[in-house]
């Protein structure tokens, strides 16, 4: 795993940095993102959005899935969410790899609230390799 890689990746990634999703940790085939439910993010019930949850658990994967170093893009994802989380809530997804074979890989995400450790949502990704090495600038 390359470290500029994935500093360059995070720097290029909008949505990311104005969400405040942060990039704790890479390493291969391993990402830890965090983010805090602010106000905008919750639906008419008073919770966190589906698809704030689900771009979390989408952002961990995809930084685990590049952390090899080729461009690679999710080919399927799914969610399942588990528990409500609500503005002021600290999220973390944690993003490992199951396994790879040739192009192909499936991580499994777990978001869990950093305050009591309750389990938010689990997310299954499947990617695939498109290109070479990304863009360090």
């Amino acid at each position: 795993m390359d470290e500029i890689a994935m500093a360059a990746l995070y720097a290029r990634d909008e949505t990311c940095r104005a969400l405040g999703i942060a990039l704790d940790e890479v390493s291969a085939g391993r990402a830890v993102m965090r983010m805090t439910v602010g106000a905008a993010m919750v639906n008419g019930h008073g919770t966190a959005h589906g698809g704030y949850l689900f771009l979390l658990a989408d952002a961990a994967f995809s930084y685990a899935c590049n952390s090899h170093g080729p461009v690679t893009v999710a080919q399927a994802a799914q969610v399942v969410f588990l528990a409500p989380a609500a503005v002021g809530d600290e999220l973390v997804a944690e993003a490992v790899e199951r396994t790879r074979a040739g192009r192909n890989g499936v991580y499994d995400v777990r978001v869990v609230r950093q305050a009591d450790g309750a389990v938010i949502a689990e997310f299954r990704g499947q990617s695939v390799v498109i290109a070479g090495r990304p863009p360090t600038g």
